[in-house]
């Protein structure tokens, strides 16, 4: 499993690296654009850290595309069937959750299906989002409690809860609990 994540890590700078040179962006440029520091940025590239969600968030944010989109990178057709072995797994380095791609890439599909595991009393807080407005998205907790903070108002979560709503709205993702939470993210990636 940890090889898994340190190869989806790697991955992850040479995704940033490739879309940042696309859009003709310096790191200077990008690191303005985004509030990450040219340094960290550079880092992330180079694969000698894991960015944190918020980082992450922020970087494709001023790249001008959401996580989900971010995170497929596949292109042309793909097999219909993702297997498990096959998903990538990326582990957020700061409150630890654990990002599963289920979903199969390169399917043409608006939308995308990502399995979290959310450790006891983590929490990921994010700014503006405004490259995720136009994407809406279902969290369904399948164990434990979360609480989500969205718009104006945090709703908390049982297991067997659904929750829709705007990715830019998005403000929390905390864990209020001593136990481990697992939920699947259903996203609406919009026009494509």
């Amino acid at each position: 499993m940890e090889d898994e994540e340190n190869d989806f890590a790697r991955s992850i700078g040479e995704r940033v690296r490739a879309l940042r040179n696309e859009r003709g962006l310096t790191l200077d440029q990008l690191a303005e654009m985004s509030g990450v520091s040219r340094a960290m940025i550079s880092r992330i590239e180079r694969a000698e850290t894991s960015p944190t969600a918020v980082l992450l968030a922020r970087l494709c944010s001023a790249l001008g595309l959401s996580l989900s989109v971010f995170f497929d990178t596949a292109a042309g057709a793909s097999e219909p069937l993702a297997r498990r072995v096959d998903q990538p797994v990326w582990r957020d380095p700061e409150s630890g959750y654990l990002r599963r791609v289920v979903g199969p890439p390169g399917t043409g599909s608006r939308v995308d299906v990502v399995e979290v595991e959310f450790p006891p009393a983590a929490e990921v807080r994010f700014g503006s989002q405004p490259a995720s407005r136009t994407q809406w998205q279902h969290v369904w907790l399948f164990e434990g409690e979360m609480e989500l903070a969205v718009g104006e108002r945090t709703y908390r979560l049982a297991a067997g809860d659904c929750l829709h709503m705007n990715v830019g709205e998005v403000h929390a993702f905390r864990n209020p609990t001593d136990k481990p939470a697992r939920y699947a993210v259903v996203i609406d990636l919009g026009p494509r």
